[in-house]
């Protein structure tokens, strides 16, 4: 019986947890049918709330505003925008930390996240998998002597938490494994291994003993 039962729940966990996952995130993105006007929403119009209804919504708005700004009058519109935001005292600092931040997350020509990273953390002999994000910038770089780079160490089981470093590039070694196999492989706390690839030859970023990189 104990055998069935683990098998069970070996079944219906990670259904039920993705379930709940997917009833979060249609939950919140149903709250974009808040714009629209009362005699719209669908609990008026069929009687009934429709769950998902939101979130296409919020699809299409999405869709929507990034067909407008790539054209010449869009960016125009979207530049006024920015300058307008940029006058209001408290508003100009957070939406521009945040855009800042978007714009180096979601941009195709950056490199934040786009690399899986081994580095020894939180003491030298102990590795751990990191994210790189870039490289120190402002007044930070001008105290640090040498070729750095900026990661993020997630937690376990939680990735949204972690911690922020900024490590020698001789001391990190790039892993031969996507950033959703680098994700899967912390939230499963190593229980789930990514594939076994062919490992990449020696770069500027892998300074580490043999034995570590054959693990």
């Amino acid at each position: 019986m104990r055998k069935y039962f683990i098998t069970g729940l070996l079944v219906l966990v990670p259904l039920v947890i993705t379930l709940w996952v997917l009833n979060l995130i249609i939950g919140t993105l149903d709250q974009s049918l808040l714009l629209l006007p009362p005699h719209w929403r669908p609990e008026l119009l069929l009687g009934f709330n429709l769950p998902g209804v939101g979130t296409i919504l919020t699809l299409v708005i999405i869709f929507i505003t990034g067909l407008v700004t790539r054209n010449f009058i869009g960016n125009r519109l979207l530049l006024l925008w920015e300058l307008l935001l940029q006058r209001i005292p408290v508003v100009n600092s957070i939406y521009s930390s945040v855009k800042q931040v978007s714009d180096t997350l979601f941009s195709s020509s950056g490199n934040a996240f786009r690399k899986a990273l081994l580095v020894q953390y939180p003491r030298e002999g102990v590795w751990t998998i990191a994210f790189q994000t870039g490289v120190p910038g402002g007044d930070v770089k001008n105290h640090l002597s040498g070729d750095y780079v900026s990661v993020y160490v997630p937690t376990t089981p939680n990735p949204t938490s972690g911690f922020f470093l900024m490590l020698k590039r001789e001391e990190t070694i790039e892993l031969n494994m996507s950033v959703d196999e680098a994700l899967k492989y912390i939230v499963s706390m190593g229980v789930v291994a990514p594939p076994p690839s062919v490992n990449k030859a020696a770069g500027p970023a892998t300074s580490a003993t043999p034995e570590v990189t054959n693990h």
